[in-house]
């Protein structure tokens, strides 16, 4: 099977070039050494912390029955340390070069991908080809996935699979030539996957035996709507706590004023600062 070739690591100067002509090019880059081996670990447990939160407060039955027993949303409304997995200068590094700094989050799910070789009722884990951002706009990079590798993605483990060059697409590639040119993303623990969210790719099978963790981040333009409304989810006096790049990527400055109070206050205070991103 063949497999991604080109190796980055975030310790070499020359990373991000290659990694933003690589997204361009082939709409995807693979770049190692993003997350320390102490992250790792306690990303592991806060995950892991998070799931059992994440049942308790909506249910396994609710989960099960939105195919979703083994997503984690809204995990930094668990645990602050899934703030800093936003603040990570390669992750911004890429979201601002494909974006702009006015991008905001568009979501943050945890993935735990269990050993199976089918997938098991409740588990929204698709092996079908998909791209995360679903419209095609004449070439406009509107959206950015980080993926974030809490274990090594291995051929065994079921690393996701991605088609090069299908990215920023009128029409989909046609399921033969997806499944012939798909390569599975294969890199070790504490890689950032980055990849222009039109990019079609698909989940692998895991028979490994253990659970594979990752973390999936997608970016957007600061006038697309996120798939949660961080702000209001986590509240005011939580978001207000993070630095104000974080503050932006939640959404803090984008959103619309809910009064001539807030219209009127003096440029600097205003909520919205969405720019032209």
């Amino acid at each position: 099977m063949r497999t991604t070739s080109t190796r980055l690591s975030a310790r070499r100067p020359e990373w991000f070039g290659d990694a933003m002509q690589s997204i361009r090019h082939d709409g995807y880059a693979i770049v190692e050494d993003v997350l320390p081996q102490a992250w790792l670990e306690r990303t592991r447990q806060a995950m892991y912390r998070a799931h059992e939160c994440i049942l308790a407060d909506v249910g396994a039955q609710r989960l099960e029955r939105a195919g979703e027993l083994g997503v984690l949303r809204l995990m930094l409304r668990y645990d602050g340390h899934f703030y800093s997995l936003l603040e990570l200068e390669e992750v911004l590094a890429v979201v601002d070069a494909s974006l702009s700094s006015t991008a905001i989050l568009h979501l943050q799910n945890g993935l735990i991908r269990p050993p199976c070789g089918e997938p098991r009722p409740g588990e929204r884990f698709r092996r079908a080809f998909q791209r995360d951002f679903p419209r095609y706009l004449g070439g406009y990079v509107a959206s950015v996935n980080t993926v974030l590798t809490i274990d090594d993605f291995t051929t065994t483990n079921g690393a996701t699979r991605l088609v090069p060059g299908s990215h920023q697409r009128l029409l989909a590639p046609d399921h033969e030539e997806m499944e012939a040119t798909a390569v599975p993303a294969v890199c070790p623990a504490g890689s950032m996957i980055a990849f222009d969210s039109t990019l079609w790719h698909a989940a692998g099978v895991n028979r490994s035996g253990c659970d594979r963790l990752a973390i999936n981040q997608q970016f957007t333009r600061s006038f697309i709507r996120p798939q949660i409304d961080y702000v209001r989810a986590l509240g005011d006096e939580m978001v207000l706590r993070r630095e104000p790049r974080t503050q932006q990527l939640l959404g803090w400055y984008t959103q619309a004023v809910t009064s001539l109070d807030e219209f009127y206050r003096p440029a600097g205070e205003r909520l919205y600062r969405g720019g032209h991103g």
